[in-house]
């Protein structure tokens, strides 16, 4: 099997690449990326592709999934950059998928993509209007939308939708604290004790997911027949109580508006990359029932949320990154890949993964 990876250097991206790898199904993966890293990757071959300009036809064809990572976050001060990329460029992928006959396109979608809801699960049947003062969520609704209309005008090609939550891991530090929290000396403080409070609202409860088994999820989702939407998240779910054990912080309590705005200054006076409205997603959007991704899917995570934030935190203090553009550590520790175990092989596919469940798209 031959699969395309886009955004194939990035957090998510590199964690896919190494778990298709380690699939003997697997003949030859092509990851696709604006600037082609250095690393080296079991069966990968690196391709130098922009999808908002490359002939993205010519390098899907004769492919038997794509699977479609590439997205901005940053710079948050050009939202029409981030539009280009974001929704156009997924529109190039889609159209190329379909002029190509690629059979599976598995797609990145995120909780952000969920309109607002409880905090509490919901499943994949909640609306996808995502949250309007977001540029990042809208983006993903707007996607959601396009989906819809390629799956009804192509109901033979098979579509599926990993909305995830918060994705970490050690090797992905360094790109995550250039797009959310910058890269100043408060790092340090990355480390359990030494974060003096926490800021803590009713709202203000998460969920992760370790990039590896994110990356699982992906192999998982192409490998197999199952079409649809899945939501992607570990356990236990990051409520105040639980930050506050695992950082050993003091929680105080803050308004929706304090919070907000605190983040507001900081991302006015340039001290760290997180507009404000991430505040207003993070408060908004659901907690999400992964029921769906363990009985159809047959995805299991092996780290828990905790696991996950505690690497990254410690590759955050640590500035480590990976040898790829975006992960690569400016001034931290280039570290290597961790290996992946090969996959056990996957069970036949019973009747609801080969048609999928349509209330769920």
């Amino acid at each position: 099997m031959r699969i395309v990876v886009t955004g194939a250097t990035g957090n998510v991206g590199t964690s896919v690449v190494a778990a298709l790898g380690a699939d003997d199904r697997v003949d030859r993966i092509d990851g696709l990326a604006r600037r082609a890293p250095d690393l080296v990757l079991p069966k990968t071959r690196w391709i130098a592709a922009d999808v908002t300009s490359a002939d993205l036809t010519g390098l899907f064809r004769g492919a038997d999934a794509v699977i479609h990572l590439a997205w901005l976050i940053q710079p948050a001060r050009r939202i029409e950059r981030l539009e280009h990329v974001n929704v156009g460029g997924t529109r190039r992928v889609l159209e190329a998928v379909v002029a190509a006959g690629v059979p599976a396109l598995v797609y990145a979608s995120s909780v952000g993509a969920y309109g607002p809801g409880p905090k509490e699960p919901v499943d994949e049947s909640w609306p996808t209007t995502g949250i309007d003062s977001n540029y990042y969520s809208r983006q993903k609704a707007v996607v959601e939308g396009m989906l819809d209309d390629l799956e009804a005008a192509h109901p033979r090609l098979r579509v599926v939708r990993l909305r995830k939550a918060l994705v970490f891991k050690r090797e992905a530090a360094s790109g995550i604290a250039r797009l959310f929290t910058g890269t100043g000396p408060w790092l340090r403080l990355a480390r359990p004790g030494r974060i003096p409070f926490l800021p803590a609202h009713p709202r203000l409860i998460v969920q992760a997911v370790h990039s590896l088994d994110a990356g699982e999820a992906y192999r998982l989702a192409a490998l197999q027949t199952v079409r649809g939407a899945f939501n992607i998240a570990g356990t236990p779910i990051l409520d105040r109580d639980t930050l506050a054990h695992t950082l050993s912080a003091r929680p105080v309590r803050v308004s929706a508006r304090v919070l907000r705005s605190a983040v507001g200054a900081a991302w006015r006076l340039r001290l760290q990359p997180t507009h404000p409205s991430w505040v207003d997603l993070g408060l908004g959007v659901p907690l999400m029932d992964t029921a769906r991704a363990r009985g159809v899917l047959g995805w299991f995570p092996r780290f828990t949320a905790v696991e996950a934030l505690l690497e990254l935190l410690d590759g955050l203090r640590l500035g480590d990154g990976i040898a790829t553009p975006p992960l690569r550590p400016a001034g931290g520790r280039l570290i290597e890949p961790r290996p992946v175990e090969p996959a056990p092989s996957l069970p036949p596919s019973t009747a609801l993964n080969a048609t999928g469940d349509p209330a769920l798209r």
